[in-house]
């Protein structure tokens, strides 16, 4: 009976892992179609080519497609977006971990609070607030924007400094380690999972965003918008039936850096994760 209920249990997961997959399959075979428009007809595209990806990267007569353009613009953000935010997120967290200051546990349940409010009731309000400073169209403010809440994420990497004996700081103090130095050569350096979560984790929000990047960069030059506002400018109506093949191609290569840094980082992110949730 137990062999049964396994093999039920896993012939389940496999219907809906291959449910999952249908659309990323569609879209990587029809990224390699020679019809260049949207094709609902058929699954699998009548013939191949891989034209797509080189229009993509070396048609520069098209003012349309500048997806070098796109691809640079939201690698730049999401670099300085990494590291500024997986800083103030590791910092953040271990004060409050380590640290025992008046205000501590409010701080923490406002922190708590504010991240359950959706993202977007604030975006109209920073909208205004960064055109006030003349930050809007512009890269560098959406890397302070990104970045600026990143803080209020600190809950995981909490757990995961408050899993760390407190004998190692307190040994470092009495040999006169100032609380910097205890961070930056003790902490850290035992910390590699949650460090690996973090970066991860602050670099797929500008990846991946469409929303705020929509608000931010007005402008209407193409060559200033990230990836996810040039691909879905390639599904409008006018320009679907050129582009989609394309579209379809930008969408595979979009994935590749991020599924490269996952299958490399997968223990530590995983570890990361499970061991800054046992403990709060």
């Amino acid at each position: 009976m137990s062999t049964l209920k396994y093999f039920v249990r896993n012939l389940i997961l496999g219907i809906f892992a291959a449910i999952w997959l249908i659309p990323i399959v569609w879209l990587f075979l029809n990224s390699f179609s020679t019809d260049p428009g949207i094709n609902i007809r058929r699954f699998i595209p009548q013939s191949f080519t891989s034209k797509n990806y080189s229009l993509l990267f070396f048609d520069s007569g098209d003012t349309v497609a500048r997806f070098p353009d796109w691809f640079t613009n939201t690698l730049v953000i999401a670099i300085f977006t990494c590291i500024i935010a997986s800083s103030f997120v590791l910092m953040v967290s271990y004060a409050i971990s380590r640290m025992r200051f008046r205000g501590r546990k409010a701080l923490m349940n406002v922190g708590v609070l504010l991240g359950l409010f959706p993202g977007f009731l604030s975006m109209i309000a920073v909208y205004f607030i960064m055109k006030s400073f003349g930050l809007t169209n512009n890269h560098w403010g959406l890397v302070l924007v990104y970045s600026g809440s990143a803080g209020l994420g600190y809950l995981i990497a909490k757990g995961f400094f408050d899993t760390i004996p407190e004998t190692l700081s307190e040994a470092a103090r009495v040999e006169g380690a100032t609380e910097a130095q205890i961070f930056r050569k003790i902490i850290l350096p035992l910390s590699k999972p949650i460090i690996v979560y973090t970066v991860i984790a602050s670099f797929l929000i500008p990846w991946m965003d469409f929303v705020m990047a929509r608000i931010m960069l007005t402008s209407g030059l193409s060559k200033d918008w990230t990836v996810a506002i040039g691909l879905y400018n390639m599904l409008d109506r006018v320009l679907i039936n050129n582009y989609f093949a394309r579209f379809c191609a930008g969408g595979v290569i979009v994935s590749i850096p991020i599924s490269i840094l996952f299958i490399i980082m997968q223990r530590f992110y995983v570890e990361g994760i499970t061991s800054g949730a046992t403990k709060g």
